[in-house]
């Protein structure tokens, strides 16, 4: 009898738990640049197959993105005048965007980021060379003006808040620095040791992801594409341990990279990486490669960090932006000169890249948001 009640009991929470998996809705969000929108797609956990869900209006040229840590609302910066930071509701049945608010923006950011508590927008300026921070108010309002301003240096590219919610890394592509900044509870940030820690000249630090341990972080670098690794302290300082060079620039026989501003015309084949990420298992690291069109994947160590090739694979046309879902096995990829957006399985046990769907896009898709809504 008990034996009986055992297994009814069992095959009960079995069914809830596969029940509840069948309820989550997995969403992604694409920014279009040149069309002004964000693409919207129900991702299915099984197979991987895109469903195009719409475009919602962005109201000029929309790039970066973020998710508020309580899942119910979408970020994104307009760079184009009037620069705006535009908030939408995130319906959690349908994947649908509501207008939320608009903040007029001090600046143009390529990249936006949020603290781990939903408090403040973090924001970089390639253009200005500055990090602001934005506290948020109810309903997902970013709240103007601007709660700090710092003087990040020539090319400032993104911006990045730790676990523990008290450190701050940005990636400044012009002077070759990775910035370690403290963040404190009223939004200030402020130098943690020398204020910044160096890489190699004329790498061009651009985006990072740090470690889910909080151990490591990462940064790709834009004109050399090699990843440097750094070793983070409990106080937030950094200190690089090693540098793995571009795995694809042999291959495509790309020089080294330069910064591209607006008139640049060099038609020589070169590095230009663009975008890391990380599996939420900390397993795998991918980065992209625009001149080739290829995202690269590493094998993580769980002991030291250090990193592996595994393979690159090629994806869609330039790829700015990837994404990888929590689940650790789907990766959205967009591609800049691509009129599609790729799907692509994770193998769990190589960390190998296998295309298994696709679906259109807008014009100069780069940044790639993802939510899983239970």
């Amino acid at each position: 009898m008990n034996n009986s009640l055992a297994l009814r009991q069992s095959i009960l929470l079995l069914g809830m738990a596969f029940s509840g998996s069948l309820l989550a809705q997995t969403f992604v969000y694409v920014s279009a640049a040149e069309d002004g929108t964000i693409a919207r797609y129900a991702l299915n956990d099984q197979t991987g197959e895109l469903k195009p869900l719409g475009d919602t209006p962005a109201g000029g040229k929309v790039m970066p993105m973020a998710i508020g840590p309580d899942k119910k609302t979408l970020y994104a910066a307009v760079r184009s005048q009037p620069m705006r930071l535009v908030s939408w509701s995130i319906n959690g049945k349908t994947g649908a965007l509501t207008p939320a608010s608009e903040s007029a923006a001090a600046a143009s950011y390529p990249y936006i980021s949020l603290d781990r508590q939903g408090r403040f927008l973090l924001a970089a300026s390639y253009d200005s060379g500055l990090v602001h921070v934005y506290r948020l108010g109810a309903h997902g309002k970013v709240t103007t003006p601007f709660v700090e301003e710092i003087q990040a240096g020539h090319a400032a590219h993104s911006v990045i808040v730790d676990a523990t919610n008290h450190s701050a890394y940005v990636g400044v592509l012009g002077t070759d620095r990775v910035l370690q900044l403290a963040l404190h509870q009223d939004g200030q940030l402020t130098p943690v040791g020398d204020g910044f820690v160096a890489t190699a000249a004329k790498n061009g630090p651009r985006h990072s992801v740090l470690s889910p341990d909080n151990r490591f972080l990462y940064n790709v670098g834009e004109m050399s594409g090699a990843i440097v690794q750094f070793a983070r302290q409990p106080d937030g300082t950094l200190t690089q341990i090693a540098a793995y060079p571009s795995a694809v620039a042999q291959k495509y026989h790309l020089q080294h990279g330069v910064e591209r501003t607006a008139s640049y015309s060099d038609t020589t084949p070169r590095i230009w990486a663009a975008d890391i990420k990380m599996t939420p298992d900390g397993r795998f690291l991918y980065v992209t490669e625009r001149t080739s069109s290829t995202v690269t994947g590493y094998r993580v160590s769980q002991q030291d960090g250090k990193l592996q090739p595994i393979g690159s694979w090629p994806v869609e046309k330039q790829p700015r932006g990837i994404a990888i879902t929590s689940d650790g096995r789907w990766l959205i990829a967009s591609g800049e000169k691509s009129a599609v957006i790729g799907s692509y399985a994770i193998d769990r046990e190589s960390g190998e890249l296998h295309r298994v769907a696709e679906a259109p896009v807008g014009k100069d898709a780069n940044w790639v948001t993802i939510v899983s809504i239970e």
